[in-house]
């Protein structure tokens, strides 16, 4: 077997728990989901019955449901709005972290440490901690950077409303994008100690400053892994413990209107992620760099 067989052979059995995942776990689901979605489920002793509703699930969703369409339009504006916050954030951190300084470790494990406490069991704990709740209800308001005196010292400034609103959203979100950004910082911070020395080392010959090795080799250099980033950043923010509209959709296949409109909602979901997604990819893939 040739070398470059072997690393097909090899590239395959890497993937192989990923395609055994994706076909037994997710893909007979989704199949199953989109079934349900055109029937209205009944549970029965022997298990469950389907009665074909056509679209019906998916005319009440878009049409009647009194805040589906509402909180699917809210989550896709938090997404452009929570996105490049997190990736700004994630990226300058992991410069910071990639320069060498006492308690650099530390300071990269206080970093990580949301992404533990961001997992779906502690969030779930931290929602019931009644010691959590008090502690942040007795937040003051009169802080300098929260809540009215920021907004009066902004609202100073005569700047443009739309950019003070998304200045107010962008402080008031800051625990949310710490508590997202791990993974995110991590990814980056992978990319920059994969760059070669060599290529800093002739750009210095050269006379390059350091905004110039930033712009021309730094960025360059990690733009796939930008793209990596806002997509798991955009499939993140979609599925997050904290979401409002999966913990809406759950809610609605066990005390609401059932599990077929449930389905429906969710297949509507997946496919605003999708388009989303793909038109991300499409846009984003303009501008990506790969170093042979």
């Amino acid at each position: 077997m040739s070398f470059e067989r072997r690393k097909v052979v090899a590239g395959y059995l890497f993937c192989l728990p990923f395609i055994l995942g994706f076909v037994l776990f997710f893909l007979v689901s989704f199949v199953r989901t989109i079934l349900f979605s055109f029937n209205e489920l009944t549970l029965t002793p022997e298990g469950f019955s389907l009665t074909f509703v056509g679209l019906a699930n998916y005319h009440y969703a878009l049409n009647v449901h009194p805040s589906f369409p509402m909180d699917l339009l809210t989550e896709i504006g938090n997404l452009f709005m929570e996105v490049p916050l997190i990736l700004a954030f994630s990226f300058f951190t992991a410069l910071v972290l990639n320069q060498r300084f006492i308690g650099r470790l530390t300071a990269r494990t206080i970093l990580f440490l949301p992404v533990i406490l961001a997992a779906g069991v502690i969030f779930r704990l931290e929602e019931k901690d009644m010691i959590t709740q008090l502690s942040m209800g007795a937040a003051q308001p009169g802080l300098v950077f929260s809540g009215a005196a920021l907004q009066n010292l902004l609202f100073s400034t005569r700047l443009p409303e739309a950019l003070l609103n998304f200045v107010l959203t962008a402080v008031e979100s800051i625990p949310e994008i710490i508590r997202a950004s791990g993974i995110q910082v991590l990814i980056f911070l992978a990319g920059l100690q994969s760059i070669p020395r060599s290529i800093y080392e002739a750009a210095d010959v050269e006379g390059a400053t350091a905004w110039e090795n930033f712009w021309l080799i730094t960025l360059p250099m990690l733009s796939p892994l930008i793209l990596t980033t806002v997509v798991y950043s955009i499939i993140d923010s979609f599925t997050s413990a904290d979401n409002a509209l999966v913990a809406m959709i759950r809610s609605t296949a066990f005390v609401g209107q059932g599990f077929g409109l449930s389905a429906a909602m969710s297949t509507v979901y997946f496919a605003a992620i999708f388009a989303i997604l793909g038109l991300t990819i499409a846009v984003v893939s303009r501008w990506v760099f790969y170093h042979e």
